[in-house]
């Protein structure tokens, strides 16, 4: 049998942590890098697994990397302490691994996003693929501030069975995380040498809500697509205007 280590980074998912644990406990190996968290998270985490490592925050790739780093099974599942493996995914994760020779390197997850205790089948937000089950000499997470992914050299596939993904608490904490990842998006693109124009600040949040509502039908979710489909024009508008203040700053 293919043996599997889950990698998983945490700061203060207290919250989380537990379920998202129990969920991967039947896996051969947890590896949890934290971020100095200053709730119960590592206490938690320890009650799992003894490969718990701290390590101060740079960036989500840095992290995730260090996690792979300190595993030591061939195959490597991330997950997110607000996501949760199903049991019909644990299932296909261990009929790959006890099916021998294995010709794939990464395989995508689909995602079910659960938005306000409801699950989102439209906006763009479902199935959501991830590539998140890979061979760990095979993967790397590409060096990005937010939005990071694993590039992995190989053939991949895609699994069928979902995880289960619990992304806000609440509209506060929605709100919070647009303005955190919404920054160090901003970041991202003045490293790359753009500007924001009066037309980044106009039409591409409105491009970015007619996507979500119409186009993939967040209509059909009622009043949770509309939500989720005005925060996520409203990302894209906070993410050019943040990239406006820091152009000014640097021309200042």
């Amino acid at each position: 049998m293919n043996k599997l280590s889950v990698v998983i980074i945490t700061y203060n998912e207290e919250g989380n942590i537990r379920d998202c644990l129990e969920s991967v406990n039947w896996s051969d190996e947890i590896v949890v890098v934290d971020s100095f968290s200053t709730d119960r998270t590592v206490e938690i985490a320890r009650e799992f697994t003894p490969n718990v490592f701290q390590n101060r925050w740079i960036n989500f790739s840095e992290q995730k990397n260090l996690a792979l780093e300190k595993a030591s099974n061939e195959w490597v599942l991330n997950v997110d302490a607000d996501e949760r493996v199903t049991p019909e995914l644990k299932k296909e994760i261990l009929r790959i691994l006890n099916s021998g020779s294995i010709s794939i390197d990464g395989y995508y997850i689909p995602y079910r996003n659960h938005y306000l205790g409801k699950w989102i089948r439209h906006c763009g937000w479902y199935p959501d693929y991830h590539l998140r089950l890979f061979r760990r000499n095979k993967g790397k997470f590409n060096n990005r501030l937010v939005h990071e992914s694993v590039i992995v050299e190989g053939k991949k596939g895609h699994l069928k069975s979902h995880l289960e993904h619990f992304s806000y608490k609440n509209l506060s904490d929605h709100l919070a995380r647009i303005d955190k990842y919404a920054w160090l998006a901003a970041q991202e693109m003045l490293g790359r040498g753009k500007s924001t124009r009066a037309f980044d600040l106009l039409f591409r949040p409105l491009a970015r809500f007619i996507r979500m509502y119409l186009i993939k039908r967040g209509f059909l979710d009622g009043i949770y697509g509309l939500i989720v489909s005005l925060m996520g024009s409203f990302y894209v508008f906070t993410k050019y205007l943040k990239l406006w203040e820091l152009s000014r700053r640097r021309i200042h």
